[in-house]
């Protein structure tokens, strides 16, 4: 079976890899860069599982900057292009996402399309109007940047938006190009699949934000929040994880998806989900409170990532308390190893660690790292457990 694959980021990457051990995979992306990077066999993502697999080789993929070479022949497509959260809007931008589709449609009348993007409820059913088409479908994606394979071949369930033949088809798919076995498959209508993908990440922003608001009255009592973390998880209905203190949920993901579904409450009753939004800047204003405390002039910010073992810092929450401290005139300095320039919106970027480490006064550090061990009277943190 030929699959084509729009857009290799992580969702885009990981479904290709895991996909071509069994079928001809062919990936498409504008940037020439990295399309360039995977036919060398390089990922041009970091994630180490999928670059131990390209080096393995072994696999029927390739990628392309030309759409005819991708949709021409395939029997899915799967589109895995941004969306990002519209302020002015209050709603993603799904222009990416529909110019694929239109294109797809255009060039290739049999395909099934499916939308791995992140889109609104009722997305998949207005476009399918919109474009009197019934090639499309919607499959969430479940995955952590930087482990974004390792959680496709091991996915917790999968979830195609249709209850057809050719979703049980894609969903066996990925099923059986999955090392975990009994993996639970639902199919679901398109809505209720999109509404699962916005829920799910949003009920993870609600949990980051119960800790982080659990951690500000610790802080403010002088009590001791490992302890209190400690004593709450121990109840298994709240098990022992996703619980480490942070400055804020952020990352691609959980800021937009929930500020999405707030948009898609309009016309519902709601207390909750306004408060998981209006949560994450209070922590931020609170820990920038808490910085400026110290009197620092000059703070270092050590990553800009949130996770660890990846590259990307888009809407990273540790640059939320960065702007507020620079809108108080503190100078802030960078380091962070993925950046090349040297600036990052009007901070200097040193990355040079002894000088970086030498010119802070403060150190915000989101997570803890050994090599700040020196500094440690410098360093502001509310990582408690290492973890992400």
């Amino acid at each position: 079976m030929k699959i084509g694959v729009v857009g290799i980021g992580y969702v885009g990457l990981s479904n290709a890899v895991l996909l071509a051990k069994d079928h001809e995979v062919v990936t498409l992306d504008v940037d020439a860069a990295r399309v360039t990077s995977l036919n060398a066999g390089q990922a041009p993502v970091v994630d180490a599982d999928i670059s131990a697999r390209l080096a393995r080789g072994g696999l029927n993929l390739r990628a392309t900057t030309q759409q005819s070479d991708c949709y021409l022949g395939a029997d899915y497509v799967i589109v895995a292009t941004p969306t990002n959260y519209d302020p002015k809007t209050s709603y993603f931008d799904t222009s990416s996402v529909e110019t694929v589709i239109r294109d797809v449609i255009a060039q290739n009348k049999q395909a099934t399309i499916v939308v791995k993007s992140t889109v609104p409820v009722g997305f998949t059913q207005r476009i399918c109007t919109k474009l009197d088409t019934q090639q499309v479908i919607f499959s969430p994606e479940f995955l952590r940047e930087g482990r974004a394979l390792y959680d496709n071949l091991h996915p917790s369930r999968i979830i195609v938006g249709e209850k057809s033949q050719r979703a049980k088809v894609f969903a066996h798919m990925l099923r059986d190009a999955a090392e975990s076995t009994d993996i639970p498959v639902l199919l679901t209508g398109a809505s209720e699949a999109e509404a699962i993908k916005l829920f799910a990440n949003t009920y993870l922003a609600m949990r980051v934000a119960y800790f982080n608001e659990l951690d500000s009255y610790a802080m403010m009592g002088g009590l001791d929040t490992h302890d209190i973390i400690s004593g709450v998880s121990a109840d298994p209905r709240i098990g022992n994880y996703y619980n480490n203190p942070s400055f804020g949920y952020g990352g691609y993901c959980l800021p937009k998806d929930s500020k999405q579904l707030l948009a898609n409450y309009a016309d519902v009753p709601q207390n909750m989900i306004r408060a998981i939004v209006d949560a994450n800047t209070t922590r931020k204003d609170f820990l920038a409170q808490q910085v400026l405390a110290l009197d620092p002039k000059t703070v270092g910010i050590f990553r800009l990532t949130m996770k660890a073992g990846s590259d990307n810092f888009r809407q990273s929450a540790i640059q939320g308390i960065m702007k507020r401290l620079k809108a108080k005139g503190i100078e802030v300095i960078v380091y962070e190893p993925a950046l090349t320039e040297d600036t990052f919106y009007g901070s200097r970027v040193i990355n040079d660690l002894q000088a970086f480490k030498d010119t802070s006064d403060t150190i915000i550090a989101n997570r803890r790292d050994p090599v700040l061990a020196d500094v440690a009277n410098k360093v502001f943190s509310r990582d408690l457990s290492g973890t992400d």
